[in-house]
């Protein structure tokens, strides 16, 4: 669904086509139409990350392929479409049909080399993906040079070598991105992350658009141990270490929450599960001490059934599990799932995907139409199609009913790093910038519109007083643009209060 300002994007670059020419034109057109589509969110991340089971859990259904294979290699788009269809694209543009396999999921073999695979489109009945498109991408690790070629003719830009160039091509393409870690930031992911923001510019991540997920927080302790008391302190280290980059890091464990979310454990599984459950105490705490001794020590469990709870729940998921049974032995499989899924932190991801991306998808999408005009306009030649841009970019963001396209232009430039702003500040405009509730905004959930709007009040002064005293040039431009959107948030906030 396309909101006030993705259709006032839309507007203008209608005004744009009919002053340009017909090159320019089409990349307009271009932008124009991906307004109308769902918010394109890309999974992005190093090599075995947990990237293809996090976009399992995410649409719902088990899907993706999470061991390496063909399609592990090439940039994958899951849609919401009236039927199951996947559609192998070339560079060529041609498009070869492929079927699902009979567990549902993507072919092994995509009967295309992966050098002419631009990306797969896969469209699915998944009603999570009726507002967002979901891109799971490679990895940000290997170092193929003509994917890199590419991606560097996509975003006008070189790539560090330790980063896959068609992964970071699909993620500068998107709107929004999603990046997964696997244990506590490392100098390696921090280079990665910055060579991918160097490469794309303001056109790509940062706190407006970007969310981390700490994935697989059960391997922290190994074993069937408790991860949560390690994860959440280094969720929130990582969220420290990035906080120019991402807006969040919620730690989730990324198997069970596939196995939840798409409805793999059986009747039989519980059934099993259920079994281990009646073992002596003693006995079981020695099995579940290592992924080694549950396959290898006797139990009333054979080789195949141990390796399959492995790959539903691995050791944390197994223990817990048992857990519950022992101390409730007629629960049922719906409501071990519904635990599982509540232990695994998919809750509380899902959440932070709405309210940090999908609530906000109108203003990141005009944000990143806007954006990719401005880019357009300098990379165009001089002259009337340039002029054309840039007077109609100025036009938008001069109209006061439009202020805050004007707010998304300097909240991108400080989260970017373009300008810098004490932190609290900035984080303050982002939220101006992107949130639709005033509570949010102005950090006061339980506030009536009278305190809103005294509230409001206070901080159009403290931004007005920021750009007159304190602030250098460009600092103070942001806060005259920040001073004027608490005004007029204030203004309809006494307007609510009447």
């Amino acid at each position: 669904m396309t909101g006030p300002l993705c259709t006032r994007m839309a507007a203008l670059c209608d005004d744009i086509v009919a002053a340009v020419g017909p090159d320019v034109g089409g990349q307009v057109q271009q932008i124009h139409a991906r307004l109308g589509e769902p918010l394109r969110v890309a999974i992005a991340g190093r090599l075995k990350a947990g990237k293809s089971t996090l976009v399992n859990a995410l649409i719902g259904r088990r899907v993706a392929p999470t061991a390496a294979g063909e399609c592990t290699r090439v940039v994958t788009r899951f849609r919401y479409g009236p039927a199951d269809r996947v559609d192998v694209v070339t560079r060529d543009g041609t498009r070869h049909t492929l079927p699902l396999s009979d567990t549902g999921m993507l072919p092994q073999r995509l009967g295309v080399h992966a050098d002419r695979v631009a990306y797969v489109d896969v469209a699915l009945t998944s009603e999570r993906l009726r507002d967002l498109t979901v891109v799971d991408t490679p990895g940000l690790a290997s170092a193929d040079t003509r994917l890199r070629e590419r991606a560097e003719a996509v975003v006008a830009a070189p790539f560090d070598d330790g980063i896959d160039a068609g992964s970071l091509g699909e993620v500068a393409a998107a709107e929004a991105v999603v990046y997964v870690f696997t244990q506590a930031v490392r100098a390696d992911d921090v280079q990665a992350l910055d060579a991918f923001r160097a490469a794309t510019a303001r056109l790509a991540s940062s706190p407006i658009n970007a969310l981390g997920v700490f994935a697989k927080v059960d391997t922290l302790t190994g074993g069937a141990a408790d991860p949560w008391p390690v994860a959440q302190p280094l969720a929130r280290q990582q969220a420290t270490l990035l906080a120019r980059t991402v807006a969040d890091v919620v730690p989730v464990v990324g198997l069970l929450a596939e196995t939840a979310q798409a409805g793999r454990l059986t009747a039989a599984d519980c059934a099993a599960l259920r079994e281990l459950a009646a073992l002596p105490t003693g006995e079981l705490a020695v099995l579940l001490a290592s992924v080694d001794l549950f396959r290898t020590r006797p139990g009333p469990l054979d080789a195949a059934r141990r390796e399959r709870l492995l790959g539903l729940l691995d050791l944390y998921g197994v223990g817990f599990a048992v857990a519950q049974l022992a101390a409730q032995p007629q629960l049922g499989t719906g409501d071990l799932v519904r635990r599982l899924a509540e232990v695994s932190g998919f809750a509380h991801l899902q959440s932070t995907v709405d309210s940090t991306l999908r609530w906000r998808s109108d203003a990141i999408k005009a944000g990143w139409a806007l954006g990719r005009l401005d880019r357009l306009a300098g990379r165009a030649a001089a002259g009337t199609d340039r002029d054309a841009l840039r007077d109609a970019v100025e036009t938008l963001l001069r109209d006061p009913a439009y202020h805050r396209l004007r707010l998304l232009a300097a909240a991108q430039r400080v989260a970017s790093g373009v300008v810098a702003l004490p932190a609290p500040w900035e984080q303050e405009l982002i939220a101006l910038a992107t949130a639709e509730d005033p509570r949010e905004i102005l950090g006061l959930p339980g506030a009536g519109p009278g305190e809103l709007a005294e509230a409001a009040v206070r901080a159009a002064h403290r931004w007005r007083a920021y750009a007159v005293a304190g602030a250098g040039p460009a600092q103070a431009r942001v806060a005259q643009v920040a001073h004027r959107g608490f005004h007029l948030l204030a203004r309809a906030l006494q307007g609510a209060a009447r």
